[in-house]
């Protein structure tokens, strides 16, 4: 992988269609490369730096976009029925940290707004993730605000208190109601299942070696005593086990707690199918963190998005994260997936006395020199339906996609940075990104949807060099432009009626349009190169002309 700072240092080939020779191209921000070997399917981003939220074919066209008046805070998601759940950042100077939000939205296809939710205020805020749940309610990630007096009742160390306060991660489950209301119909806290070994005086003492299913409010990885001692991340639900995986980035552990519980089984020790009340059924990454192990046997360092990878997909029911690799010597990010040891399904195996499985990754990836894939923030993995995977190497805003030999066949980098849209040429630089989903064509959201393309969202785009190959379904086939070379008007022949043509030229200006018409008269243009976009039924096909 390439890190944006030598971007401009290569060449990338891009493809065209088939009939047309290969092309290349110096781009330094929107597609890079798209080759036959990607997974042609549509891109969902938010970028930090911006109140919209794009999805993008493989040569990165806009084809839908969301406005909000809010930035990001932080994950984004395409229901199926075309809405966008989004949550969105709240400035909050009690709750202030990396990931802060404080709002959730809801927008249809069009971009109406049809449901927003603030949870900000003094002492709580959504941050980081919402998740959209099979029955149509939405998961939150919040934080309450722990007093110093609080937590030393909970057993903290005082000298352990930096900032007067903890905060206390929360999921709550929300039920929308009406344009702004939600009803909380499911609750799960992190401070009910607390251990310490500090202060006998408190309930919650206990020996933190023997109950792994607890969490030691005295280890304090890498938060120095802060406020923000947990900094969750992330919230995945897997509808199949009804368990929700969590990943804390400071303490560098993942856990997965039992969803089938009441809120009042939730905060306990006992109850839920499972018995286990909200306590937590598995932990991976940092066995220190429950007094097993020592430092070397820590496995993530600050990871983002673990989750199962769904039914039907390469290692399905396995699970997949992002491990940063902050605070580690030497700096290097990896993608990880593991098999979390099983007694039976959704029963995960444990050893009194020992840390918990694997001991080692079912697969691990990293740059080829290891060194040059490093996102000390943000990012995520997803498995795609050919095997290939996609990867968001968030602080630098890049996206690539590797197939199952590890061979890039996609890049992309966000062009939307603090200081406004990129124009292509220019260094990319503060266009981090939280995440990226990629969906297929035939995700149901896309169903009756106008999925014709617009243009990148960079400036001055260069579309030269890439097309969008594969998606069959979307593809005007049977396509013929004549005369080619041509003098004066081009002529189109094809299968269907055709409802636009466009002309670019290769820096990607639309110069020229016509509507309903089966030919479009070019002979006032300048010679050279250009490409004609041609919509037919909601399908496109891109074909380059030489104007003499």
């Amino acid at each position: 992988m390439l890190t944006t700072t030598t971007l401009k240092k290569h060449v990338y080939l891009l493809f065209f269609l088939a009939s047309t020779p290969f092309v290349w191209s110096q781009n330094t921000v929107g597609a890079l490369t798209n080759t036959t070997d990607s997974f042609n399917g549509y891109t969902l981003f938010a970028p930090a730096a911006s109140t919209e939220t794009y999805l993008i074919n493989n040569c990165g066209e806009i084809v839908n976009q969301w406005s909000s008046a809010y930035n990001p805070g932080n994950a984004v998601y395409l229901l199926e029925n075309g809405n966008l759940l989004r949550a969105g950042r709240i400035a909050n100077p009690d709750v202030n940290f990396g990931g802060v939000g404080g709002r959730v939205e809801l927008f249809d296809w069009d971009g109406n707004l049809l449901w927003g939710y603030d949870y900000s205020s003094t002492t709580v805020s959504q941050h980081h993730d919402v998740y959209p749940m099979p029955n149509g309610n939405v998961l939150m990630l919040a934080v309450t605000t722990m007093t110093e007096a609080e937590a030393i009742q909970a057993g903290r160390n005082p000298a352990n208190i930096a900032q007067g306060k903890l905060f206390n991660e929360q999921i709550l489950e929300l039920e929308p109601s009406g344009a702004t209301g939600a009803n909380i119909v499911w609750e799960w806290n992190v401070k009910d299942h607390l251990i310490q070994d500090f202060d006998s005086s408190v309930d919650n003492h206990g020996v933190v070696a023997d109950n792994p299913q607890l969490l030691d409010i005295n280890f304090l990885g890498g938060s120095a005593g802060n406020a923000n001692w947990l900094h969750y991340n992330s919230i995945q639900y897997n509808e199949r086990l009804d368990q929700i995986v969590i990943s804390s980035r400071l303490l560098n552990e993942i856990y997965i707690i039992d969803k089938s519980t009441t809120t009042a089984e939730a905060a306990g020790h006992t109850g839920g199918t499972r018995g286990k009340g909200g306590d937590f059924l598995y932990r991976w990454g940092n066995p220190i963190a429950y007094g097993q192990g020592t430092a070397a046997d820590q496995k993530l360092f600050g990871q983002h998005y673990p989750h199962f990878i769904p039914d039907g997909l390469t290692d399905a029911r396995k699970l997949i994260l992002f491990n940063n690799g902050f605070s580690r010597t030497p700096s290097f990010s990896q993608i990880d997936i593991i098999t979390p040891p099983e007694d039976s399904e959704g029963v995960y195996s444990y050893t009194t006395g020992t840390a918990y499985g694997p001991t080692v990754t079912d697969y691990t990836y990293t740059a080829p020199t290891q060194t040059d894939f490093f996102s000390r923030i943000l990012s995520s993995a997803q498995r795609l339906p050919n095997g290939n995977t996609l990867i968001c190497d968030g602080d630098s805003g890049y996206f690539f996609e590797i197939d199952p030999s590890e061979n890039i066949v996609w890049e992309y980098v966000n062009p939307v940075s603090t200081s406004g849209i990129l124009t292509q040429g220019d260094t990319p630089t503060a266009n981090l990104s939280f995440r990226v989903l990629r969906y297929a064509p035939d995700y149901p959201a896309f169903s009756g949807r106008d999925l014709t393309p617009g243009l990148p969202i960079e400036q001055n785009p260069d579309l030269s060099g890439c097309t969008v190959l594969g998606l069959e379904d979307n593809v005007l086939a049977n396509t013929l432009l004549y005369p080619n070379p041509v003098n004066g008007t081009l002529q189109i022949q094809t299968e269907s009626t055709v409802d636009k043509v466009q002309v670019f030229d290769l820096i990607g200006n639309l110069i020229r349009e016509n509507t309903n018409r089966s030919s479009i008269d070019l002979a006032d243009l300048s010679q050279g190169l250009y490409l004609v976009k041609i919509h037919s039924e909601e399908k496109t096909t891109t074909r380059k002309i030489l104007k003499k």
